[in-house]
């Protein structure tokens, strides 16, 4: 330590007991470095501990980042409040930076000096270490100012009560990670003996910093991996679904961040919000997009409550920034797998269901040949039977039975037949809206007899279609009668036609039972019914499904439990004749 002015000293006597108080002050400041509080508290504490040892009016600190320093200072006339400001850095082309200050004042050009330890070792007010402390700031700033140029500037950004400053840098190694600027309307407030113990003292801070930081880092890993870890545990419970993987994901978010006790995470996707309590009070928000096939579906958001002072990215850390984006990409490849697996078992049903239908429809085809003969010889018997003079009336009445039995008989291996595509449709020009007139005419007695209203809402613009006239009067029967048997309370039946785009549409709709889900699945499977034994064969959506695909056309449905379902056939324009 050089010699410094006697004016400069204080007139108090410094035993051993100072020498004691740094010892707990370094002490005191190591502990706080082994808490593992957050950075701001940890700062902030750091602060208030050394402004109190003391006794300055205020106390500063830049604190170097990965790109950035950190200011931060607390000051007594305003009740130890805490200002947290980034500052750019600058690379200086020696293999040292520092602070880039947006204002040139000969103060900062100062503080740059000692940042980059090329401080004048010829002025007094330099310690041995490169710090600078002044007694009687107004007096010796001229002696800074000579080789300055800024003349005008050497008080600026210095409050007007300072009188003593002490800046002292803070050395790891061969670095300056920082500066520790003391301010006091005192003049003459520090002494040798201090300066000294206080650059012993910023040997300690130094290391807490560096030793806190690695903490710091370590344990945003931590919590980076405990939430990717906590994540895919979620993923392989099982039966677990998407929508249960995506709460139990949203519940995770808090506690990876820095203040879990006022943080909210809400996952949105497809429109759909999974969040925790409190979002709506946000104050600042993270956010990372969800992309899925190169779309964007979705986005994750973790906000703060309350306000937090600024850090890397507001005041998110940088480590929290790669973990929000790691929870968005991880989301992401979980949706994509759910719905890839989704698909797969989509594909497996389509291709069970088409050998399923092919093997049916085969069956059904021999079955069909093999019956018709012989149902035609009972028919044809029946009939000669009733020709013959003398029956009772009993016995010509058994006979109408035997033939009303073989004509329905008969009818049944015809569907089988259309199930089995032995009977290609015979396409002529008809006219949709006659047909369904026609067809209604045999269905209406029976629907007023069961309460059944038909509202009918047929365009009469609807054009001509190329189709088989039989095979479309059968959807129409099948889809009207369904509908009739799902309203045994009675209901509304509405019939439907209209021109959309490419296609000509027909829809029955009924106010009756509706479907459950499991019905829903297994409408179109051949000899699947809900009706008991004797009141329906479970072939005839089935049918229904061969003839419109026959005509390169597409059927659809909705349904609900106690609403109602609908059922809509659409069949090609292309078919229409002009």
């Amino acid at each position: 330590m050089k010699n410094s002015d006697p004016g400069k000293a204080k007139n108090k006597t410094v035993d051993g007991n100072r020498a004691e108080d740094f010892r707990f002050l370094s002490h005191q400041i190591m502990e706080f470095g082994n808490r593992g509080i957050p950075k701001v508290e940890f700062l902030h504490e750091i602060l208030k501990i050394i402004q109190k040892f003391s006794g300055c009016d205020a106390v500063e600190l830049w604190l170097e980042e990965t790109d950035h320093y950190f200011h931060c200072g607390i000051n007594r006339k305003s009740d130890f409040s805490i200002n947290y400001e980034a500052v750019s850095k600058k690379d200086y082309g020696d293999g040292k930076s520092a602070p880039l200050f947006k204002e040139s004042t000969v103060l900062n050009e100062l503080r740059v000096d000692i940042f980059r330890q090329q401080y004048d070792k010829a002025l007094d007010f330099f310690t041995d270490n490169g710090s600078f402390w002044t007694g009687n700031l107004r007096s010796d700033m001229d002696q800074v100012m000579v080789s300055k140029e800024n003349m005008d500037n050497r008080f600026s950004g210095i409050d007007d009560y300072v009188n003593s400053m002490a800046i002292i840098p803070l050395v790891v190694g061969d670095d300056c990670i920082g500066l520790l600027q003391f301010m006091c309307c005192r003049k003459d407030y520090f002494t040798e003996y201090e300066i000294e113990h206080f650059e012993i003292t910023a040997e300690t801070i130094g290391v807490t910093f560096v030793n806190e930081r690695a903490q710091a880092a370590l344990r945003e890993r931590v919590k980076e991996l405990t939430c990717l870890y906590s994540i895919a545990q979620v993923v392989d419970r099982k039966g677990i679904s998407l929508e249960g993987i995506l709460r139990g994901i949203t519940d995770l978010l808090p506690p990876a961040w820095q203040y879990p006790e006022i943080t909210a995470g809400r996952i949105i996707l497809d429109g759909q919000i999974y969040s925790t309590p409190g979002s709506q009070s946000e104050k600042h928000k993270q956010h990372a997009d969800i992309i899925v096939n190169g779309r964007l579906r979705g986005r994750i958001e973790v906000a703060y409550l309350e306000e937090k002072p600024d850090l890397d990215e507001g005041p998110f850390l940088k480590e929290e920034r790669s973990l929000i984006d790691a929870i968005a990409r991880q989301v992401a490849l979980i949706v994509e797998r759910r719905e890839a697996d989704e698909e797969k078992s989509r594909l497996q049903d389509q291709l069970r269901h088409a050998d399923r239908l092919a093997t049916l429809g085969q069956l059904s085809a021999g079955v069909a040949h093999e019956i018709n003969e012989p149902l035609g010889s009972v028919l044809g018997f029946a009939q000669l039977l009733k020709k013959n003079p003398g029956l009772s009336k009993q016995a010509l009445k058994d006979i109408s039975k035997i033939e009303d039995a073989s004509l329905h008989a008969r009818e049944v291996v015809k569907k089988l037949m259309l199930f089995g595509r032995q009977m290609p449709p015979q396409k002529t020009a008809i006219n949709l809206n006659k047909l369904i007139e026609e067809g209604l005419y045999f269905l209406r007695s029976r629907c007023k007899k069961s309460g059944i209203k038909i509202d009918l809402q047929l365009d009469q613009k609807l054009p001509e279609i190329s189709a088989d006239q039989s095979q479309i009067y059968q959807v129409l029967v099948n889809l009207a009668v369904n509908a009739m048997q799902a309203m045994p309370e009675g209901g509304e039946l509405t019939i439907r036609t209209e021109l959309k785009n490419s296609y000509v549409s027909l829809t029955v709709k009924d106010t009756g039972i509706g479907m459950d889900e499991e019905t829903k699945k297994k409408i179109f499977m051949p000899f699947f019914t809900t009706k008991d034994i004797g009141e329906g064969t479970g072939i005839g959506l089935s049918v229904v499904h061969g003839i419109v695909t026959s005509h390169g056309g597409k059927i659809s449905f909705q349904s609900e439990l106690n609403k109602g379902s609908s059922f809509e056939v659409r069949l090609p324009v292309k078919e229409i004749s002009r």
